[in-house]
């Protein structure tokens, strides 16, 4: 996509793109109660339905750096600034 006439890059990139996905995944897990509300099959004696869901408070921790992370670079990229 080029540039706008005052020499801004766009406001949508695939960047922020990825960010974006990065932070709805989890939400999506979550709200589709229908894809983990089962007891089988079981982690170290616990159901399903639990530790699905506290694997996705780790994988939530994780997208959400990777999103922080891409957002300064791509705010640096747009301010002109360095590399990191």
């Amino acid at each position: 996509m080029p540039a706008d006439p005052e020499g801004k890059p766009p406001t949508v990139t695939p960047v922020r793109v990825f960010i974006a996905l990065c932070l709805v995944a989890p939400f999506v897990a979550m709200l589709w109660v229908s894809s983990y509300a089962k007891v089988d099959p079981t982690f170290i004696g616990i159901p399903f339905f639990y530790w699905y869901q506290m694997l996705w408070v780790l994988i939530s921790t994780a997208l959400t750096m990777i999103a922080y992370k891409l957002w300064q670079r791509d705010q640096r990229a747009r301010k002109g600034g360095g590399s990191a």
